[in-house]
């Protein structure tokens, strides 16, 4: 019994290993989701926004350990002659210093100011995100288009081919004239020359999207066409409401102005007490002749207690507080100017959206108007009513029509991925 569990677990693992290596052979169908997916979790850019928020967090840290307890130790000796000192105190076998900050109005602005900019950093995370979003995006609808459009140039260019034999059988017989061949040979040279650029263009997008999402550059790559998820009818002062609110350029003005009114109230602070709480432990040798110079010589020496420092006139102060002041108030008018041109934007972008929605609309019927005519020259050509090059000459015009479809409809999708990213719902549309 146990052989027989031995064997089938052998055949099972071969199977499924088979079963693999065939997937790997084949390639991976990639949908947009699993693109976006895979080039979030390889992507360079937003492992060096999440580096850069942790380089921002062990800032904040080295500001915080000023309001934290310090202790410091040392030793020292020195050769002296008359009052035993040195320039940092007077010279001690041992010594134990304590240092902590209880209350600096500058030290806790600037702490409060980069506590803010912190928040900056998460927002570069999330703009890094939506970058990788965006460009994965529009490379997969483009190379969905381009592979469509190579589908249709080749058929397009067969079809050429058959009009330029059935031109040059007819030139041949003295039914066409000769300028009628070079127009054949000028059509079919058209499409070969924009299928090259295709495939260049193929081909450079998915160098792309394998760079985005770290897919092995020998498996071949199928991509499954899909569209963007719906926008839905939005009127465009909602629209508007909701890129004011998540729009990422509007939140970082408003995070550095709120970063600058920190620095404003620090700067204004200058003109109070500072408080530390002090501690300074030494024991004392009598080589240095300290009993020389002393009544009573003590050995062990502890000092501790709180060292304030006030202000009485600090023009640097004045001058930190006042540029404080002009900052925010830079800080508030770059705010509003963004709220205003990002409400300009999507108003823009929203008409825009709904024009190339209509110009999809027109491609469409054109479209649909192209391949009723191609059914109606065949059912002609059955009757001996039609011929072989008005059937062709009709394909081809489907052909342009499918072309103009195809890049009217990229064009809508392409300003629907812009307005998504203005509105701030292009993270929300590839949680």
């Amino acid at each position: 019994m146990s052989k027989t569990i031995t064997l089938l677990t052998i055949l099972t693992a071969l199977l499924s290993g088979s079963f693999r290596a065939a997937l790997a052979q084949d390639g991976e169908r990639l949908t947009l989701k699993r693109a976006v997916s895979l080039a979030l979790e390889n992507s360079r850019e937003l492992e060096l926004a999440r580096a850069q928020v942790a380089v921002s967090e062990r800032a904040i840290g080295v500001n915080v350990a000023q309001f934290r307890p310090n202790l410091f130790t040392g030793s020292g000796a020195a050769y002296t002659h008359g009052f035993p000192q040195t320039p940092g105190g007077a010279p001690s076998v041992f010594n134990l210093s304590y240092v902590q900050t209880l209350f600096n109005p500058v030290l806790r602005g600037q702490l409060r100011e980069m506590e803010t900019r912190r928040e900056i950093r998460g927002l570069d995370v999330e703009r890094a995100r939506e970058s990788v979003i965006e460009r994965t995006v529009s490379a997969f609808l483009e190379l969905a288009k381009v592979r469509h459009t190579l589908e249709l140039l080749r058929s397009e260019n067969a079809s050429a081919q058959r009009i330029f034999e059935v031109t040059r059988s007819r030139a041949d017989e003295g039914l066409e004239l000769p300028i009628e061949l070079t127009r054949a040979q000028l059509t079919t040279a058209r499409i070969e020359q924009r299928l090259i650029q295709m495939e260049s263009r193929e081909d450079t997008l998915i160098h792309l999207i394998r760079d985005l999402t770290a897919l092995p550059q020998g498996q071949p790559l199928e991509i499954v066409r899909e569209e963007l998820p719906p926008l839905g009818e939005q009127p465009i002062p909602e629209l508007i409401a909701i890129a004011l609110e998540n729009n990422l350029d509007v939140r970082q003005a408003e995070i550095e102005r709120r970063a600058r009114e920190n620095v404003l109230q620090g700067q204004r602070g200058g003109y109070w007490p500072s408080v530390d709480l002090v501690g300074q432990y030494n024991i004392w040798s009598r080589f240095n002749n300290f009993d020389d110079f002393y009544r009573t010589f003590e050995r062990n020496n502890l000092n501790i207690g709180v060292q304030v420092q006030i202000p009485i006139f600090s023009a640097k102060t004045r001058a930190a507080v006042a540029l404080a002041r002009s900052e925010l108030a830079e800080s508030e008018v770059s705010a509003r100017n963004k709220r205003a041109d990002l409400t300009l934007e999507v108003r823009r972008r929203g008409r825009h959206l709904r024009e190339l929605g209509a110009a999809r609309e027109v491609a469409r019927l054109e479209l649909k108007l192209a391949q009723e005519n191609v059914a109606l020259l065949h059912t002609r050509l059955e009757e001996g009513k039609a011929n072989l090059r008005d059937v062709e000459k009709a394909r081809l015009e489907e052909n342009d029509r499918w072309l103009t479809f195809l890049d009217a409809d990229f064009d809508r999708q392409q300003a629907q991925l812009e307005l998504l990213k203005a509105t701030g719902q292009l993270t929300k549309a590839f949680p």
